[in-house]
């Protein structure tokens, strides 16, 4: 099993995509529009959080915000070359065990370890 990773926009650090809450979707439909813009993914959940984890924001307008994150795996169906974030990001395919010391967040890390897929199919 591979994890995908992308860079900030700012940062350029590796994360996992992400983004904030929509009116009228669940947490997990609202990964998969985040994975689609910022990822170029298209997949299959089961919609169970796989895990939480912490990290900081920096906004513009109010400096470093604490955030909480939650994770869902999602099992690849399409991978576009072209997609709204595409000139902002870079991404790559890694194993766990590298994903999870490519990551600033020890939270995310663990998750990243932990995970076993066979547990959600």
């Amino acid at each position: 099993m591979q994890v995908l990773l992308i860079t900030s926009r700012n940062t350029k650090r590796w994360i996992v995509p992400k983004g904030w809450p929509m009116d009228g979707k669940t947490p997990a439909e609202s990964a998969a529009i985040e994975a689609w813009e910022e990822a170029g993914v298209r997949g299959q959940s089961d919609g169970r959080c796989i895990g939480i984890f912490s990290y900081s924001k920096e906004t513009d307008t109010q400096g470093e915000l604490p955030c909480l994150a939650m994770v869902f795996a999602v099992e690849v169906t399409s991978l576009a070359d072209v997609f709204p974030e595409v000139s902002q990001r870079k991404r790559t395919w890694v194993s766990r065990k590298k994903a999870a010391k490519m990551v600033e967040e020890p939270e995310l890390a663990r998750i990243l370890l932990d995970f076993d897929p066979r547990m959600y199919r």
